[in-house]
């Protein structure tokens, strides 16, 4: 018997369109079908409810649900952990510094700097609904 596939990733958040936005654009995912944000104007039903960001090598996948409330992390202490992170790498140190300026031009706050470590750079990062990601740099798998 085959192990469960890991399907998606689900984010709880209080705007999904707009962490869905933030997402594709820092990823290059696309929306499944039928989720693709509506012609301006027009009411973003899906947006208030569950959206899905396909990879488009295949699982897994970005999902975004809609909820009330939720508090922002305050990771690395506080009252509210983080309880997920999502964990992204790029090949090169040069690659990082590119994809550092590219989050935070997309609305990332930048929460942790370990550039500098010779045997692991990275960043940490809040997404604009404060769940934390990391990116690293780290060879291709394979």
């Amino acid at each position: 018997m085959d192990a469960p596939l890991l399907r998606q990733v689900v984010l709880d958040c209080t705007d999904a369109r707009k962490l869905a936005e933030f997402y594709r654009e820092l990823l290059n995912l696309t929306y499944r079908p039928g989720d693709e944000p509506p012609p301006e104007g027009e009411p973003d039903e899906q947006g208030q409810d569950w959206l899905v960001l396909r990879n488009p090598s295949g699982p897994p996948h970005v999902a975004f649900q809609q909820v009330d409330e939720l508090p922002r992390p305050t990771w690395p202490d506080g009252q509210h952990p983080q309880m997920l992170h999502l964990d992204l790498s790029v090949p090169t140190a040069e690659e990082l510094l590119a994809h550092h300026e590219r989050a935070l031009s997309l609305g990332a706050e930048l929460l942790y700097d370990r550039f500098q470590d010779p045997e692991e750079p990275l960043r940490v990062y809040a997404d604009p609904a404060g769940h934390p990601f990391c990116v690293f740099v780290a060879p291709p798998e394979g």
